[in-house]
This record gives C-alpha cells, sequence and structure tokens, in this order.
C-alpha cells in the first residue's frame, strides 16, 4: 500500500449543532431483557440527551423498547441535580446543561425498583493542530481519510473517539485511538467513515471526543467486534447493575471537510 500526495483542500471547524443523539447497535444475544442506557453529553450543547430502552428478542418486528417511565437525572461534584424530561422513543432530555472542566458527573437511572448508575469526568479538549485529507490506494482502489494532526500532552494518558456525518448523515462510530504508543508526540489521526466508503465530493464532518478510559473500552469493544460471529457479546458497560450502553461525558468538537482534487 503506498501514500499519494498529500491533498489540498477546503476546510473549515464546523462548530455546529449537535444531533440529538447518535445512533449504535447494540448486538443482542437471546435471553432474558436487558435495559440499554446510551448516555453521550458532550460540550457541543447544552441541550443534553440519553436514551433508555430495552432489548428484545432478534425475532421481534422492533428493534428495542423505549423505556417511558424511568427516573433519569445526572447529578455534579458541585452539588447540582439535573432531573431529565421524557421526550418520546426512548430519549430523556434536560435543555440547559453546560458541562464543566474538572467536574465529576454522576448518572442515576431508576427503572421501577432497579437502579443504574455511573461516574464521568470530563476530560481535557486536547486541540487539533492541522486538518486534511490523504488518499490511499488499496488494490489499485482510492480511499479517502481525514487526517488529523496535533501534539499529544506528554505523561497523560489520553483517549480519542472520532465519528463521522457524511452529506448530512447522521453521525455514526468510526473509530477510538488511544496514546500507548505516541505520549507525547506529534499525531497524525486518520478517520474514515464506518464503511470505507468516502468519495471525491462529499462533504465530511468528524466528531472528535477526548474520553475517559471505561468509554474508550466500550468502544474499542465496538471497534473490533466481529460481525459474522453467530453468538456476538456485548461491549463492556461502565454503568452498575448490568446495563448495556454507557455514560460519557466529553469535550468535543466538530471539523468540517470536503474531499475535492485540485
Amino acid at each position: 500500500m503506498t501514500r499519494s500526495i498529500y491533498l489540498l483542500i477546503s476546510v473549515f471547524v464546523a462548530f455546529v449543532s449537535v444531533s440529538c443523539e447518535e445512533i449504535i447497535e447494540v448486538n443482542l444475544n437471546e435471553g432474558d431483557p436487558k435495559y440499554v442506557i446510551e448516555a453521550d453529553l458532550t460540550t457541543l450543547s447544552s441541550d443534553q440527551f440519553i436514551r433508555v430502552t430495552q432489548t428484545v428478542p432478534f425475532s421481534a418486528d422492533i428493534p428495542s423498547k423505549s423505556i417511558e417511565h424511568a427516573l433519569v437525572s445526572v447529578s455534579d461534584s458541585r452539588g447540582q441535580v439535573f432531573n431529565f424530561t421524557y421526550q418520546g422513543e426512548g430519549y430523556y432530555s434536560f435543555k440547559n446543561l453546560k458541562l464543566q472542566e474538572n467536574v465529576v458527573y454522576d448518572l442515576s437511572v431508576r427503572i421501577d425498583n432497579e437502579l443504574f448508575e455511573a461516574t464521568s469526568r470530563l476530560e481535557d479538549f486536547v486541540a487539533v493542530d492541522s486538518l486534511g485529507v490523504i488518499e490511499e490506494r488499496i488494490f489499485n482502489e482510492p480511499y479517502y481519510f481525514v487526517l488529523l494532526k496535533f501534539n499529544d500532552p506528554i505523561d497523560i494518558p489520553n483517549y480519542y473517539r472520532y465519528s463521522t456525518s457524511v452529506n448530512g448523515s447522521t453521525f455514526k462510530f468510526s473509530s477510538v485511538f488511544n496514546d500507548k504508543f505516541n505520549d507525547g508526540l506529534f499525531v497524525s489521526h486518520e478517520i474514515t467513515n464506518s464503511d470505507n466508503s468516502l468519495a471525491i465530493g462529499d462533504s465530511v464532518i468528524v466528531r472528535r471526543q477526548c474520553i475517559s478510559k471505561d468509554v474508550y473500552d466500550y468502544w474499542n469493544e465496538v471497534q473490533f467486534a466481529n460481525p459474522g460471529n453467530a453468538a456476538p457479546s456485548n461491549p463492556k458497560s461502565n454503568i452498575s447493575n448490568g446495563a448495556f450502553g454507557y455514560f460519557s461525558v466529553t469535550a468535543a468538537k466538530e471539523y468540517g471537510v470536503r474531499i475535492e482534487m485540485l
């Protein structure tokens, strides 16, 4: 595999409004229903959303069952409590929760007599130094990647998560990275969409989140899950009491590029 010359592109940093929730697919086995809690709170907006659903058998006509009667709240280490309100289709929202650096956040979801809890801390955002697009040729076929370059902070464990939106589509998970082998170095991350199908003319928004280790572990399992496995396992959750899903509080920014040749 060879790398062609770095492509010059028009770049804009898009601090665009965040969509309500990124769609993820949880691999489910037949068995007792499990609650799924998807809580991805970011600094992109003060409008925060948490989704609470329950698994259904593979043979069901719906992908999951929305939970309408949960008591969902987030509290912080300053003593503030934010009670989320049900909006429909399993989504709960709070309209003015601005995340703060160096603050610890606790999630509480009570469903009937069951309580699910998790904790997350807002990690510092690591700024991007430069942004571009590269082309790689694999078996003489072109593949395009958004290239982000930055200085990784030295002596601090850092974890990065990326999602992409192509031509206005819903954000989908792309990849996660850690700095185990490049701590403190000038680092390049190559990002593509989930099916590696970026093409000339596409407009791409890359969402970059600086995440905690437990959230990294969750998405790393998603990243390396084998879709051909007849009995796929679910990634390890950071939420208590056997719930599926994850709780993440992150600093995030979105970067927009258009893939084009000179």
